[in-house]
């Protein structure tokens, strides 16, 4: 009964989120869609995990698998390049690679809304996939620990994948209003959504050892919530207008 409880308290951040972004959507998606999307945002989870095990191995070639993690932890180089880059770049590329390969070529892609919630659907997902990894990993774990867990990944890196990546969905959706600099523009907004999650990262970190990172992070999180509802108000002045194909 426990697991179940478990796995709802990992997932439970993911959907709440969902539920709040959703309504952003002035014409709301098609549900199968919304669902496809979020189950695979989550399935990127264990391929990220997977690119990160590779890099790791790559770097670290003495290392033995059950104990790579560990090892690579110790580096602190070796832990800087992953927080700050390997990681943010897969997982943001994967959830964009969900939205590209479902969404983007869909005809209910109809309107430049659209891509920003989508894009965040898939983070959802990716973040719920990591969540459940969170709880079930911890050692010792209680439905208190559990419920803590989930609460404090709620505030922090549920809402960190959703921002990064409606921020990047900004972008692509801007780049349908200029396709003479579309690549560029996507490229900008991708790089963007790595940066803000390498340096959140990078402060998660920090906060290990100093719990005054607290503030920065919840400043980091606030000025990027800020920044998505900006995106969704310029968005909603272009409905229906932008060139999608």
């Amino acid at each position: 009964m426990n697991y179940f409880l478990y796995a709802i308290l990992g997932i439970a951040p993911s959907v709440i989120w969902l539920l709040f972004y959703l309504h952003k959507d002035v014409h709301p998606e098609p549900k199968r869609t919304i669902l496809l999307v979020f189950l695979g945002g989550a399935l990127m989870g264990p391929i990220a995990l997977l690119f990160q095990f590779f890099i790791m191995s790559a770097l670290a070639p003495s290392s033995p698998w059950p104990t790579l993690f560990a090892s690579f932890s110790q580096n602190n180089y070796l832990f800087f390049l992953n927080i700050v880059a390997f990681a943010p770049l897969s997982e943001e590329l994967l959830k964009y690679l969900v939205v590209r390969w479902r969404v983007l070529k869909n005809p209910d892609f109809d309107e430049p809304l659209d891509v920003m919630i989508y894009l965040i659907v898939s983070a959802l997902g990716f973040a719920a996939t990591e969540n459940l990894l969170n709880i079930f990993l911890m050692p010792n774990v209680t439905l208190q620990l559990a419920f803590s867990q989930a609460t404090i990944r709620f505030l922090s890196a549920t809402l960190l994948h959703a921002l990064a990546s409606g921020i990047l969905g900004y972008f692509i959706a801007c780049s349908f209003l200029n396709l003479r600099r579309k690549n560029f523009i996507v490229l900008i907004g991708f790089s963007l959504a790595v940066l803000l999650h390498g340096f959140y990262n990078y402060l998660a970190w920090l906060f290990v050892s100093d719990k005054t990172f607290a503030l920065i992070i919840a400043l980091l999180l606030i000025a990027m919530a800020g920044l998505v509802s900006w995106q969704f108000r310029d968005l909603k002045k272009h409905l229906s207008i932008c060139k999608i194909r």
